[in-house]
């Protein structure tokens, strides 16, 4: 269950008690007193008065000043704004370098000179499915698609991306299998990126499809409406 804390920023945040000593306190008391906890990388106030921000491996939690109580899966909510800091704060400390994705193995679509998004994909799973519906129908963005097949859910997964990296017109045979539900017939055997792929995602962190990574190197997992993922791109 995720605890939602609402709070409204109307105005400058009141500056809080306790400076790098008591946060490094905070630090020193969490890494001793929770086992399992992953390494923390850094503490920081966060946007509710007398709550600190941790942040561990690419994880965000809250703390009291004293470190003797922890806030998991909770997001905080700008109730003026209906952001959630939380989330905009995730996708900060989880950006990724844009120049790292191999994009001569992607399967690129859309708008030759739009806005970069790049999806990690699976052909079989019904969420991205429903992101490729969402995709025909966005202008302004060039989409880089990164075959990602989950074979641990979907068995026919890996065959299916293999028919569709090995087609002549491999965005079609996508569009074909995803959303017009065909079977590509007879056996497609060719040199295939899937391998590596699947080491980057494990890499970068991707265990679920589909995962969007904006150019500016945020991520986010999971699909979303195209008029959503519009603003998304553009950061708002």
């Amino acid at each position: 269950m995720m605890l939602v804390a609402f709070v409204s920023i109307m105005v400058p945040m009141v500056a809080q008690a306790g400076g790098a000593e008591s946060m490094a306190t905070i630090k020193q008391r969490l890494q001793k007193q929770i086992v399992g906890l992953p390494p923390i990388d850094s503490v920081q106030p966060a946007p509710i008065p007398g709550l600190y921000e941790v942040v561990a491996q690419r994880h965000v939690y809250y703390s009291d000043l004293s470190g003797k109580h922890l806030i998991i899966n909770g997001h905080i909510v700008d109730t003026t704004t209906r952001r959630d800091l939380t989330a905009a704060r995730l996708q900060e400390i989880n950006r990724i370098d844009w120049n790292i994705l191999p994009l001569d193995k992607a399967i690129v679509s859309g708008d030759p000179k739009g806005m970069p998004l790049a999806v990690f994909t699976d052909p079989d799973c019904p969420f991205c499915r429903k992101l490729e519906q969402e995709l025909v129908k966005i202008k302004g963005v060039k989409v880089y698609t990164f075959l990602f097949p989950l074979t641990q859910l979907h068995k026919h997964a890996r065959e299916h991306a293999e028919a569709i990296w090995c087609a002549k017109n491999r965005h079609q045979m996508m569009l074909d299998i995803m959303l017009h539900h065909k079977n590509p017939k007879g056996k497609h055997s060719c040199a295939t990126p899937i391998k590596e792929l699947n080491a980057l995602g494990v890499k970068l962190g991707i265990n679920g499809t589909p995962t969007l990574i904006a150019g500016d190197g945020r991520i986010n997992a999971g699909g979303m409406p195209a008029s959503r993922l519009k603003a998304w791109l553009v950061g708002k």
